[in-house]
């Protein structure tokens, strides 16, 4: 399998409804709540990449560009962006439909940083073992 292979069956999508226990005083998806989202669907998507034991290290930029009201669905999508030595990068996307309408926009983006860990909770090399050609 190739590494462009590997990523793209590794791509991690995850759907939900925004009910109100997970909006905030305004009625929106809650901002905390999108991004622990994103967080398990990457880790998701960086766990089916490599099968190794992984932990978030860093977020470098999440943006919110779009309001999600309660009562829309979301879809959130996760895929590797790029593989250094002991680390991934994983990029998620949040989509939003509104749930009587046609269509979905970009609501929210972000990556997500994450290193390999072994039994001793030392950094390894994340490729280390994978059938990639």
């Amino acid at each position: 399998m190739t590494l462009e292979e590997k990523i793209s069956a590794s791509e991690t999508r995850v759907c939900t409804t925004v009910f109100p226990f997970l909006t905030n005083h305004h009625d929106t998806l809650f901002g905390g709540k999108a991004m622990a989202i994103m967080d398990e669907v990457s880790f998701m998507a960086a766990t089916r990449f490599c099968r190794k034991t992984l932990v978030t290290v860093s977020t470098d930029r999440i943006d919110f560009k779009k309001a999600i009201p309660s009562g829309s669905i979301i879809e959130a999508i996760a895929r590797v962006e790029s593989v250094g030595r002991t680390s991934l990068k994983i990029k998620v996307e949040i989509y939003l439909e509104h749930m009587y309408e046609e269509g979905r926009e970009l609501a929210i983006q972000g990556l997500f940083t994450f290193v390999a860990l072994d039994e001793n909770k030392k950094p390894v090399p994340v490729l280390q073992g994978l059938d990639i050609d």
